[in-house]
């Protein structure tokens, strides 16, 4: 892949990165990676990856744009409210990238749909943006059973977490949380609020470890679950191991 002088200039800043360089500015070039959710987290997470100059970036969302949403999804405008967030959020990506192949998919996805959106360009690595456990579970067993990577983070209030699965690596979602919480044990975001700047830094720590896959550089969050408190402004890192026995990713998918 040959450079034109507009992109040695637009990723000069990689290009004097020994990790990254040339040759890695090629991979990230060369990368497909799928955001599911355009909100606090998919939000940073789009425009990183964009300016970035990640290839390929899918983007999945059924939402419209609402008022509430502008305090954290930096995706969308008051000019966007009522458009599909996937319509507003490919427009700003474009703008801040026009060589950034986006492809949008405004719908809803259940267990069938996600397996056909992920294969519809057989994306590298998967983003889990979503606000809701349902999804995040699905997320995880459809990345699992078609062995992608993917990361995973949620944010409420001022706290924020994410961990990284790579198969055949490190434990799953679901070997942390074996199944979601019952209907009303967990607060929405909604009911109890959320500090957008929060979902900025876990957007960025998962635009950051899908950059690193596609580099196939530093450590992943692969077996860690990193855990982020905004009012104490601390980091903590929590091993989580592989469960043999998980629904998702146990011994007994292995062996089948």
């Amino acid at each position: 892949m040959n450079l034109t002088e507009e992109q040695l200039e637009r990723y000069s800043r990689h290009l004097v990165l020994d990790t990254i360089g040339r040759r890695g500015q090629e991979k990230i070039m060369a990368g497909k990676v799928l955001v599911i959710g355009t909100g606090g987290l998919g939000s940073p997470v789009s425009l990183y990856l964009a300016a970035a100059g990640v290839g390929t970036l899918g983007i999945v969302d059924s939402d419209v744009v609402d008022l509430s949403n502008l305090q954290r999804q930096l995706l969308h405008t008051v000019q966007d409210i009522g458009r599909p967030k996937v319509l507003s959020a490919r427009e700003k990506i474009n703008r801040l990238n026009p060589d950034v192949n986006v492809v949008t998919y405004h719908e809803k996805v259940d267990a069938q749909t996600l397996t056909d959106v992920i294969r519809d360009r057989e994306y590298d690595f998967i983003i889990d943006a979503t606000d809701n456990f349902p999804s995040k579970f699905l997320i995880n067993d459809t990345c699992v059973l078609l062995k992608k990577p993917f990361s995973h983070a949620g944010v409420i209030r001022f706290q924020g977490q994410t961990m990284t699965y790579v198969p055949g690596k490190g434990p799953c979602y679901r070997c942390l949380f074996e199944e979601p919480p019952q209907e009303g044990v967990v607060p929405s975001s909604k009911e109890v609020g959320i500090l957008g700047a929060a979902a900025g830094v876990i957007g960025t720590i998962q635009a950051t470890e899908a950059l690193k896959y596609l580099l196939d550089a530093g450590t992943l969050l692969t077996g860690t679950l990193l855990t982020y408190d905004g009012l104490t402004m601390t980091f903590r890192r929590i091993p989580v191991s592989h469960n043999p026995q998980c629904p998702a990713c146990g011994n007994q998918h292995a062996s089948a």
